[in-house]
């Protein structure tokens, strides 16, 4: 689920720049540059990730990278709320990204513990 999001985020970034920035990244001035920079993170994020779905032994490292990452831009939006929508806006983005990183810590968690047991 996390790597279809991150591949259709950042495919989202690439091909529709404007409309991305006008419903969920309207933090500041617009920045193609910058939008692009950002999909060209979330688009091998999501890769990674869907790969680690067909390969087990990339899923502990591959959640562990997406865990931080989510935590990071959570922590983001906890600072700067101020979506151009209104503040209202930021803190449910923030509470959508704090509760992913709920669930991915808890995905990392568990495959930890199963690729404990597979080596034993």
């Amino acid at each position: 689920m996390f790597g279809i999001y991150s591949v259709a985020l950042g495919l989202f970034m690439l091909v529709a720049p404007e409309t991305f920035f006008d419903t969920l990244g309207a933090f500041g001035v617009r920045n193609d540059h910058y939008i692009f920079d950002n999909a060209s993170f979330e688009l091998p994020l999501g890769l990674l990730l869907l790969a680690a779905a067909r390969w087990p032994t990339w899923r502990v490292p591959a959640l562990a990278f997406a865990t931080l990452h989510w935590a990071l831009h959570a922590l983001s939006h906890v600072v700067d709320p101020h979506h151009a929508a209104g503040s209202g806006v930021g803190w449910l983005e923030a509470a959508g990204l704090l509760l992913g990183t709920v669930l991915l810590a808890i995905a990392l968690r568990s495959s930890m513990a199963d690729e404990k047991a597979r080596n034993g």
